[in-house]
């Protein structure tokens, strides 16, 4: 199936690659031994769910807490009882982290795509009785309709209109209107994160949560836009942090330093004040 997938990829085009690669994804999943696993996630016991090889290559193992969770904990708005959405939560562990952050006073709502993973996030969420947990089946966009996806494990947005799975997508205002304001706010979607931010338009001006937002350079986000247009969707008054992509502390933002060259993450703490005004 292997190198089913890579011919495919090589000499197909995606109409007709992306249906071979989902059935090659979905025999893989019928061939996997699922199992649960427990471990302790950012200092939190939990079970999780391993139902393909991705799962196990990225959470069958102890996690440490993440700088980000860190930073938003000690300088955000990241406690308990803080309603906290997170777009692009693929099988919830981040998710059910969040929501033992927050407690059962707080909220999580979680975003996600792909079907396989929303099926194993809401067991996630059942098996650590997580009722302050919800799971969204859907895309994240800068308008409500739909998308088309990659239905891959970590899925994307197609490259190619009419190819994937198409799948409601809406925006983070949207999801506003149906749950609440979240005091925070974490993106991580495989380089959509300028459509994200620009469905955020209203809540960020509005309710100015803190935000994290894993910024695809070199890895989706020049499918769609630039650094710069990703920044000048952030009001005005925002406090801008950056950490290397796969670890590391934060510094303070600065242009043109080496790290926005590659995949990095970014975190925008909001004033403490409710007057916000956009970016011109």
């Amino acid at each position: 199936m292997s190198l089913l997938r890579r011919v495919a990829s090589a000499l197909l085009p995606d109409a007709v690659a992306e249906p071979l690669r989902r059935l090659a994804r979905r025999a893989a999943v019928a061939r996997f031994s699922d199992y649960d696993a427990r471990h302790r996630y950012a200092g939190q016991e939990l079970v999780v769910h391993i139902a393909d090889p991705l799962a196990r290559a990225w959470y069958d193992h102890d996690w440490d807490s993440g700088t980000e969770l860190t930073l938003l904990q000690r300088r955000g708005r990241l406690r308990a009882g803080a309603r906290v959405y997170d777009i692009g939560a693929h099988q919830g562990v981040v998710a059910l982290i969040l929501a033992g952050v927050v407690r059962e006073s707080g909220r999580v709502i979680a975003v996600e795509a792909v079907a396989h993973n929303v099926r194993v996030a809401r067991r996630n969420a059942a098996a650590n009785a997580c009722a302050q947990l919800d799971v969204v089946h859907a895309a994240i966009a800068d308008a409500d309709g739909a998308l088309w996806f990659e239905d891959r494990w970590n899925g994307a947005v197609s490259r190619t209109p009419g190819v994937g799975v198409r799948t409601e997508a809406v925006t983070v205002d949207t999801l506003v209107a149906r749950h609440g304001a979240p005091d925070v706010l974490f993106v991580d979607v495989e380089g959509f994160e300028l459509h994200a931010l620009r469905g955020a338009a209203r809540t960020l001006a509005e309710h100015a949560p803190d935000l994290f937002v894993e910024v695809h350079v070199g890895a989706g986000l020049e499918r769609f836009g630039t650094v710069d247009e990703l920044l000048a969707l952030i009001p005005s008054g925002y406090e801008l942090l950056m950490a290397p992509g796969e670890g590391g502390d934060f510094v303070p933002f600065a242009a043109g330093h080496p790290l926005l060259a590659d995949r990095f993450r970014l975190v925008a703490l909001a004033p403490r004040t409710t007057e916000i005004t956009a970016h011109d």
